[in-house]
């Protein structure tokens, strides 16, 4: 041992010492937990599987074998990263610099009243509020989630859903991070919690009339959400009408009402099929109807305005079309043709208002927002600047309106709220996202490049750096973020939080691979099932082509993916474990034949339409050669950190543990590698506070093994 290696052994608990030393030196001398093997296996048709650290697997989160375990990883973290602490302090003090502490979200009026959400200094989660007839009139505060979230580690309101006479307001909470829902309804006015609990809810809306909520329910035993309830104020939860019932697992019930108040839609999905139902939301007793029979591959998405249904789907048009129909009469012979399908443009979403509608098309890669008016029939797009941007509509709850609301950013603009106003086309700025640190945007620069791919396929990374940091020599640090799963789009948003990257020299890239939405269905199709490796391929093309264009160089790159995402890292590692001197893999998804196995685990049978079937041998096969836990090899890995959640039902804790443990025992490098289990679920801290301490731990390990002075 090496004489530095030795005072490093001999000063482990000289805390402030430590605080001056690099984690991959203390990395050498701190033994890390060492996870016990089994001889576990499993037999699959003619396949044997075997697992050796099975045992870290327990649904019940009580083994007291594997808390024993899990808490020795987590010490071993904090071990490791005892030198970064300061950092971390710097960081987060940095992050919350950039944070409105104190701010207002916009209120969205409805009828008499203006709704809106505001947050205090030092609050992690919002106050729900409302004032009647002008933003001037006394303040009424409906939800205080600091109160609610009061004793827990976490909380999370999913649903927060008013009465249309304005008195009531249920809300569904989760305060484990396991994603189990309870519903509750308040009364505004005295602030009383009345009977009705409502447990295991997905989606909830109101009746008209204000006396009842139909919800959807999840399936606690088979893990999905498979019923439409409709409950009446007042009643038991046993005592609610079941109204549609979903037998299949792939199939998740979900439930909404249109925007003109007219229909209540319920639907049952698989990842590439719907079904849909709708039902007259004012009649006294509503039945649904079934609109038309599922068909494998046939996707819609419904609205209403003056009789007629609105259809946007798949169905002979992979690229998705506009019908109509009579809704009286919906039948599919009667369906007719208002927007066509156009070979290059993706019909992402439509939004329906009366005289007007919004459609969402995907062009090139690009979000483009296109207005309809029904009356002049003129057609025409909303002009957005940046290279790379995202933008979203938002509180436009009235169906009759003639102005938009939307929200645009982009990887160096601050989120920009806008109201248009679609008879004059003009728009004005309703807020602008403040950054009380300051923020000059001319020292930034964002770009759209492209990697070619092994079949010539030509991917998109967006990018963005501080200008007068940044130089096309391969000096520039550089982290890469990839996801590349359920048609999801990778969107370039713009993070105040990033710019502590940015300042130090760091280009922050999002790979827009294959497997995610960026163009549409024939994108997401070429990352999925029997393509999934497509996904992979373009991450590790994008990697290269960002080190052989001098982006970056291979020891500074930072790789970086979540959930999905995690699988992308794991099996890229994997496939080249030089790719980069640093990975990051949060709640990833690594162990995926064990758990596409496990017909037990939530969504488990949903999820066969994303990644196959591996009681089926080609698919078996297939997922085997990538499945990140089973392809662990002897080699070098780059610097690791991986993040769990515990409570997680998507990734279970156990996924990440069982893989950390085989990389510790098959692994050839002295590289740091770092499991940190938080009591949270798949989406991390529910607290905005939380959040930001996260992201300067992960930050803080990064810039530790890069050597970057802060």
């Amino acid at each position: 041992m090496n004489r530095k290696l030795i005072i490093l052994a001999s000063l482990l608990l000289g805390l402030t010492i430590l605080r001056a030393v690099d984690i991959s030196d203390l990395a050498r001398v701190v033994t890390p937990p060492k996870a016990k093997r089994t001889d576990y296996y499993e037999r699959v048709n003619n396949h044997y599987i075997r697992d050796p650290y099975h045992w870290l697997k327990d649904k019940s989160r009580t083994n007291e074998g594997v808390i024993s375990y899990i808490e020795q990883e987590n010490i071993y973290t904090s071990k490791i990263m005892e030198p970064t602490v300061d950092n971390q302090d710097k960081l987060y003090k940095e992050m919350i610099s950039r944070m409105n502490e104190d701010d207002l979200s916009l209120p969205v009026q409805r009828d008499c009243y203006f709704y809106y959400m505001r947050e205090e200094a030092g609050k992690d989660y919002s106050i729900y509020c409302r004032r009647k007839d002008s933003m001037e009139s006394p303040e009424e505060i409906i939800i205080d989630i600091n109160k609610l979230a009061k004793g827990h580690d976490y909380f999370s309101l999913d649903v927060i859903a008013v009465s249309p006479n304005h008195k009531l307001v249920a809300y569904a909470y989760d305060s484990t991070g396991e994603e189990i829902y309870d519903l509750v309804v308040l009364n505004i006015a005295n602030g009383k919690i009345l009977p009705d609990t409502l447990s295991s809810i997905s989606s909830v809306e109101w009746s008209n009339d204000s006396k009842y909520i139909y919800y959807t329910k999840d399936n606690q035993i088979e893990n999905y959400t498979d019923s439409l309830y409709r409950h009446r104020l007042g009643d038991k939860q046993e005592d609610d009408a079941l109204l549609l019932k979903e037998d299949d697992a792939k199939y998740l019930v979900w439930l909404y009402k249109t925007k003109d108040k007219s229909y209540l839609i319920a639907g049952s999905s698989s990842k590439i099929t719907d079904e849909i139902y709708y039902a007259d939301a004012n009649a006294i007793n509503p039945s649904f109807k079934l609109l038309r029979q599922r068909i494998s591959g046939i996707q819609y998405s419904l609205s209403h305005k003056d009789g007629l249904f609105y259809i946007l789907t798949n169905d002979n048009a992979p690229n998705y079309r506009l019908m109509t129909v009579e809704s009286d009469n919906p039948d599919y012979e009667n369906w007719k043709e208002l927007v066509r399908e156009d070979s290059s443009i993706f019909l992402d979403y439509f939004e329906l208002f009366d005289r007007f509608m919004v459609l969402n098309e995907i062009i090139d890669g690009k979000m483009m927002m296109k207005i309809h008016d029904f009356i002049s029939n003129e057609k025409y797009y909303i002009d957005f600047d940046d290279p790379a941007y995202t933008y979203y509509t938002h509180g436009n709850p009235d169906f009759f309106t003639t102005s938009l609301r939307y929200s645009y950013e982009s990887l160096t603009t601050p989120e920009i709220a806008y109201q248009y106003d679609l008879l004059t086309k003009s728009r004005k700025v309703l807020k602008k996202r403040e950054i009380p640190s300051g923020y000059d945007q001319n020292n930034y620069e964002s770009e759209k490049i492209y990697a070619k791919a092994d079949d010539g396929t030509l991917i998109p990374i967006s990018l963005v750096y501080n200008k007068q940091l940044f130089k096309k020599n391969g000096s520039n640090p550089l982290y890469l973020e990839g996801y590349g799963a359920y048609g999801t789009i990778s969107e370039p948003y713009f993070s105040s939080s990033r710019l502590s990257l940015l300042d130090r020299g760091f280009v922050y890239a999002i790979a827009h691979i294959r497997g995610g939405g960026e163009n549409g269905d024939s994108w997401y199709n070429a990352g999925r099932l029997l393509n999934k490796k497509n996904t992979f391929n373009d991450f590790i093309a994008c990697c290269d082509y960002l080190v052989k264009t001098n982006y970056t160089s291979r020891k500074k790159l930072v790789i970086d993916g979540g959930s999905a995402g995690g699988l992308l890292i794991g099996a890229v590692l994997n496939q080249r474990p030089d790719i980069s001197e640093i990975a990051i893999a949060e709640v990833p998804f690594v162990d995926i034949i064990n758990t596409m196995l496990d017909t037990t685990l939530v969504a488990t049978v949903a999820e066969y339409e994303e990644w196959g079937n591996p009681g089926e041998d080609k698919y078996f096969d297939y997922m085997s050669s990538y499945c990140p836990y089973t392809n662990v090899r002897t080699s070098n890995y780059p610097h690791m950190l991986v993040i769990a959640g515990f409570y997680d039902p998507r990734v279970n804790y156990w996924e990440p543990a069982k893989w950390v443990a085989k990389l510790r025992y098959m692994k050839t490098d002295k590289n740091v590698l770092l499991l940190r289990t938080n009591m949270s679920g798949h989406q991390g801290a529910s607290g905005r506070y939380q959040y930001f301490e996260e992201l300067a731990f992960q930050y803080a390990f990064i810039m530790n093994i890069l050597g970057i002075d802060l």
